[in-house]
């Protein structure tokens, strides 16, 4: 990932709605969640996730594909795995990091939490 791209995807992510967003899709897995499913699970207004969905989109953060009538909405793991690779590149010396706390599997939550 070039730094455009970085400081793109970081924009995108630098606002509370969007960063709920996107955190929610990451949590919905690679089938994503329909748009009014988003709207309805973080009290949002179709036209401003509408605006939000394209900031993230253009960022390359998250896809959009047609269901029926419905439109599905996924992260992008790539981008956001090669966004974390970005950021942690010289961490450690340059030696392979691990967390300082193993990782557990997220729990299915209904709403993100503020």
């Amino acid at each position: 990932m070039k730094k455009p791209e970085v400081v793109t995807a970081l924009a995108a992510l630098a606002q509370d709605n969007r960063l709920d967003v996107f955190r929610l899709l990451v949590e919905a897995g690679p089938e994503g969640m329909p748009a009014g499913a988003v709207a309805t699970a973080l009290d949002l207004a179709p036209n401003a996730l509408t605006f939000h969905f394209d900031r993230l989109r253009a960022a390359g953060l998250v896809t959009v594909r047609r269901d029926g009538r419905s439109m599905i909405y996924a992260a992008r793991y790539e981008t956001m795995n090669s966004l974390l690779g970005y950021l942690t590149d010289n961490c450690c010396g340059g030696a392979p990091c691990a967390p300082a706390v193993e990782c557990k599997p997220a729990r299915k939550r209904s709403k993100i939490p503020a």
